[in-house]
């Protein structure tokens, strides 16, 4: 009783978990996804992978270096961050690009706004939008067995048909890490059960999403349809692991909830009515801007203050 009674100072409420045991336990999960990549797209997926995860690594040490601040790259964050990207590439993307967006997530959207814990949002995708901005033809381009070819939502939204068989296991073309919805939910299975992650976001996205097909797909209940958008792009991708982000996404319940419902609705208006077959990225970058609005108006108030007695 003695120590229920026991008073100190916040925080509160502690967990063994420490930040390198959370990013590494990302960096595993990941590997499903990553190894199917690199069979799927061979030497230059792998050459992609490892000059991003190098550069954002080294990035991060000699700017720490250069500040004067404690070098952090053992913490696994900047591993995190370059293998995501790289994940989120096409594989025929000359390697110096992969340089050039590996150094813009680390310095520009990290590291210039505090390092870890301070960025406004998800590195990774902070680069990839960068990239998609300043070497749009290139990350649009992508190949599958040596052949360059539209990626299945691109011929879904021209109204062509698909196969979502293939899209399911990996056989179509796109970026390293997106292709494989298999691959992918081993991994998101694994964050969950370790604890890491659990459904509320992920899953209020995906079934928002599905919901806004129905009402405005044109398609009605059509499955395959469904099916195909689902698997298509980057969204289980983005959905499992970077909509899932502690820093960038909301801490409070109701919060989680609502950044699910915005993210799933904006993904279905990029789709469905923007110019381009896929909207993820955006989707969640621009979320991410808005997660101080969302818990400013979910953080529970304070009884005395306005909050509701329990």
């Amino acid at each position: 009783m003695s120590d229920l009674k026991s008073v100190s100072s916040s925080p509160h409420i502690r967990d063994k978990a420490t930040t390198s045991f959370i990013m590494l336990m990302v960096v595993i999960a990941l590997l499903p996804a990553t190894v199917f990549g690199v069979i799927q797209f061979k030497l230059p997926a792998l050459s992609l992978i490892l000059v991003s995860v190098a550069t954002c690594v080294l990035t991060e040490y000699l700017y720490e270096k250069l500040m004067h601040r404690k070098i952090t790259i053992g913490d696994f964050s900047a591993v995190v961050t370059g293998l995501l990207l790289a994940l989120n590439l096409p594989p025929t993307l000359p390697w110096w690009i992969a340089v050039i967006g590996s150094v813009f997530a680390i310095l520009v959207v990290k590291q210039l706004f505090g390092g870890l814990g301070q960025n406004f949002m998800n590195p990774a995708l902070g680069a990839r939008c960068f990239l998609l901005i300043s070497f749009t033809a290139r990350m649009t381009s992508f190949a599958y067995d040596g052949v360059t070819g539209p990626t299945p939502l691109a011929v879904l939204k021209s109204g062509g048909g698909v196969n979502t068989l293939d899209m399911v296991i990996g056989r179509i073309p796109g970026t390293i890490g997106e292709t494989s919805v298999i691959a992918i939910m081993i991994g998101a299975i694994f964050l969950i059960l370790m604890g890491i992650i659990d459904l509320r976001i992920p899953g209020t996205y995906l079934v928002t999403f599905v919901v806004f097909l129905i009402i405005f797909g044109g398609h009605g209940f059509d499955m395959n349809y469904i099916t195909a958008q689902l698997a298509g792009g980057g969204l289980m991708l983005g959905a499992w692991f970077m909509a899932t982000d502690y820093v960038t996404s909301p801490i409070t319940k109701t919060g989680q909830i609502v950044y699910g419902i915005l993210l799933g609705v904006l993904t279905g208006v990029f789709r469905l009515f923007g110019p381009s077959a896929e909207g993820v990225s955006y989707a969640i970058i621009i979320s991410n801007l808005l997660v101080p609005l969302i818990e400013r108006i979910t953080l529970p108030k304070a009884f005395g203050k306005g909050g509701k007695r329990a």
